[in-house]
């Protein structure tokens, strides 16, 4: 077979490992399924063109080992018979139709058209049809395919399939080293510099492709295989992004207080957010969450609230989402790496609503703190949400950190890690201006036995008399003093408000806090 031959045939390694994966899927779903209660989705893009070709190969393998012949099989041999699906929409490239049809034509394939919307088309299909499983050319990053695998039973509310994922881990790069390695057609608008294909109404060149040239008029494009950057693949589709992490005429914020001075008091807000249902469980006790609170304290960012979530997709997506667009930054840790927990990646893409994709810059990086371990054919940790991660590389870091617009996705799993990524994280911020350094909150902390009863309409009054100043009170234990701190960017202000407080209070019934 054409295809297998030219791959075992490669000295690409890493596009062995991956075709060897793949071919394992499709031979797994064939040993279950009968040829008739399986399908191909096809849509003429250069994922769908992979599959197909996987497919082949893989339905040729399937039958040499079924008819014991030991290679006496040849391509013609082997008809290709499984259906494959194509929805045409009105909004379609006239090449990919173009592409389509002429594929179809070649191969020899059994086409259903369904000119439907996909939901309504399918539920139809499978009435008419015994298909039970559905070949799939979906890479991890889909919204729709955050937490599958490589067999994936339907969504609720949909019809009952399985759906196959041969391809699920394949990168931008493996997916042109494969139709390249095999010379196989695609279709001709990855020539002309559209990296990844939707509609007419939302598709473009990719720019980072373009060529400059002045003695033309009509841009040029160099072809989609020359994108060194895979995690700009989606470049020419129409985006929507929110505000970047600082804005330069940011506001005045004060904690639930009116800001006396705005220029002097002004505050930045960011979220911190905690994921692990072992902090949830109690197992273990949080101690990232308060030292990142200081942290942001020591460089003037006020932190309106902080979160502990649960290992869950949802949870972590609709977390990120409210607090992103609301607060200047949001800090998340936790449920960051390659187990079945580790789920904060993939709760950060979908606030975002991209999808997780192959990181190979990352994955390089991994693969020299981590060696032989990581084997490239399925590295979690190194799929990263698309087109809108940038990886901040500092040299007293093994991994760089992950920034998602205004979203820090930090990996300490103790607090001296911690420790290690913040100071990197101001110092990169002193050379590239990734967060405003601010002056820092101050605090000051007196100490009295009188009961809260007493002291009350005090305290009631004094935060009308400095509401920029922060007063809070807590008690060690349920007999201890009563510590009252007071917060706030100016030291003079700071001053006045502790003054005042003596002064209301009977004398020798307040100190200063050791």
């Amino acid at each position: 077979m054409e295809i297998d031959d030219l791959i075992r045939g490669s000295d690409d390694r890493r596009l062995k490992t991956k075709y060897n994966n793949a071919i394992y899927v499709i031979r797994r779903a064939l040993a279950l399924y009968s040829v008739e209660e399986v399908a191909l989705s096809f849509n003429g893009g250069k994922d769908s063109t992979v599959l197909l070709h996987l497919l082949r190969a893989g339905y040729f393998l399937h039958k040499r080992e079924q008819s014991h012949s030991n290679g006496v099989l040849t391509d013609h041999e082997v008809a290709f018979p499984i259906r494959t699906i194509y929805f045409e929409s009105p909004s379609a490239f006239p090449e990919i139709n173009s592409f389509t049809y002429e594929t179809a034509s070649t191969y020899g394939l059994q086409m259903d058209i369904i000119r439907l919307d996909f939901k309504c088309g399918l539920e139809s299909l499978l009435e008419s049809k015994p298909i039970r499983a559905i070949f799939l050319g979906v890479r991890i990053g889909d919204p729709t395919a955050v937490g599958q695998e490589q067999f994936s039973p339907s969504s609720p509310g949909w019809p009952p399939f399985m759906r196959v994922n041969p391809i699920l881990d394949w990168s931008y790069r493996d997916v042109w080293a494969f139709l390249l390695t095999c010379k196989v057609p695609y279709c001709s608008l990855y020539d002309q510099g559209y990296t990844s294909i939707g509609s007419v109404h939302d598709t473009v060149p990719n720019a980072l492709l373009c060529i400059n040239n002045s003695s033309s008029s009509k841009e040029k494009f160099r072809p989609a295989f020359l994108l060194s950057d895979g995690r700009l693949e989606r470049a020419g589709r129409a985006k929507k992004f929110s505000s970047p992490v600082c804005r330069s005429g940011y506001p005045a914020v004060s904690n639930g207080m009116i800001s006396v001075d705005s220029n002097k008091n002004s505050t930045l807000t960011a979220t911190v957010i905690g994921v692990g249902d072992e902090i949830l469980f109690g197992t273990v006790n949080d101690e990232l969450g308060p030292s990142l609170c200081k942290k942001l304290h020591s460089i003037g960012w006020s932190v309106p609230q902080t979160a502990v979530l649960r290992n869950d997709v949802d949870s972590v997506a609709e977390e990120v989402e409210r607090w992103k667009s609301t607060n200047d930054v949001v800090f998340i840790y936790g449920g960051v790496g390659p187990l079945h927990s580790d789920v904060t990646l993939a709760g950060v893409a979908k606030a975002f609503g991209v999808r997780l994709a192959p990181d190979e810059e990352f994955e390089e990086y991994l693969r020299h703190l981590i060696g032989d371990h990581c084997t490239g054919d399925r590295n979690e940790m190194a799929q990263l949400p698309e087109g809108i991660t940038e990886l901040l590389l500092h040299e007293k870091l093994p991994v760089p950190l992950i920034k998602c617009q205004n979203v820090f996705i930090l990996t300490a799993t103790n607090v001296t890690e911690l420790d290690n990524e913040w100071d990197c994280l101001i110092e990169l911020t002193r050379s590239s201006g990734l967060l405003v350094l601010m002056e820092p909150f101050l605090s000051k902390c007196m100490t009295t036995n009188l009961s809260d009863v007493e002291t009350a309409p005090v305290l009631s009054k004094l935060r009308f008399e400095f509401p920029d100043i922060y007063i809070g009170c807590y008690r060690k234990s349920r007999l201890a003093p009563l510590i009252i701190s007071f917060q706030g960017k100016d030291q003079t202000r700071l001053e006045l408000g502790v003054e005042a407080l003596c002064k209301q209070l009977p004398a020798g019934q307040i100190s200063e806090a050791n």
